[in-house]
């Protein structure tokens, strides 16, 4: 009963038009959500890949993003948009502040994952540090980067449905209209769109990760995370290297 009334819901004409029908809905979200992963990369892929390349500050990354981890999302987005005196800048730093963590960790945890041969091949044929991170380790990183940008989408999207409380027409507002109402197909249609839209970026995404990463790449990425799976962990780090973060991250 419930979904066919969010059927109902989705099918009325009256919802696809107007200045808060669903297409209206869905691209605000949709730029809210761009807005916060392209904030979010600017901050974080520079500072995760200096971080995995000299391997200093790691201990400190890996505390620093544990803890935006743990932020609530609406007390944090409620906040910021109290300290900005309304407006959307308050809600979409907030969006931000959420979406460093997975880009961080799959930057940082991408070129700790370089196969340390490889780097110490490309220092003795005479790169320099630069050189190496550029030509040899970002390359190298491109799985798990690009794994923590989907990452980063997927838990931005699931998130931005909160803006929707301090009055920005996100998909966020068929929730919050529903219950208020009791709709429940209101309530559930407004979900479903949440799916929907996480499920057309996460696609999106991957068909781009196909494309910039090598295919060889890919699979020496795979074959690299079997062979730690069957052994049981990581392989050995270099002495005073900081144990490599998960990139993974929350998703809708």
């Amino acid at each position: 009963m419930i979904f066919a009334d969010a059927f109902a819901w989705l099918v009325d004409p009256v919802n696809w038009s107007g200045g808060k029908s669903i297409p209206v809905r869905i691209g605000i979200h949709l730029l809210y959500c761009l807005g916060a992963v392209l904030g979010a990369s600017l901050i974080a892929v520079p500072l995760g890949l200096y971080v995995g390349h000299t391997g200093r500050g790691g201990v400190v990354l890996v505390g620093g993003s544990n803890a935006l981890r743990a932020l609530p999302t609406l007390g944090l987005v409620t906040f910021l948009y109290l300290v900005a005196g309304g407006g959307t800048s308050g809600v979409l730093i907030g969006l931000v502040v959420l979406a460093v963590p997975p880009i961080l960790a799959g930057a940082y945890a991408g070129v700790q994952d370089v196969d340390r041969g490889v780097v110490d091949a490309a220092r003795g044929m005479g790169m320099t540090g630069a050189q190496r991170l550029w030509r040899v380790e970002v390359p190298n990183a491109l799985p798990l980067l690009v794994g923590g940008l989907r990452n980063a989408t997927l838990q931005v999207v699931a998130t931005a449905s909160v803006a929707a409380y301090v009055g920005i027409e996100t998909l966020g507002r068929p929730l919050l209209d529903g219950l208020r109402v009791l709709d429940y197909g209101q309530f559930v249609g407004g979900a479903i769109l949440i799916a929907l839209l996480a499920v057309v970026l996460d696609v999106v995404l991957a068909g781009v990760g196909r494309l910039v990463v090598p295919a060889g790449l890919r699979l020496s990425a795979r074959t690299r995370r079997a062979g730690k799976a069957r052994s049981g962990g990581a392989g050995p780090r270099r002495r005073g290297e900081p144990a490599p973060v998960e990139s993974g991250g929350s998703t809708a």
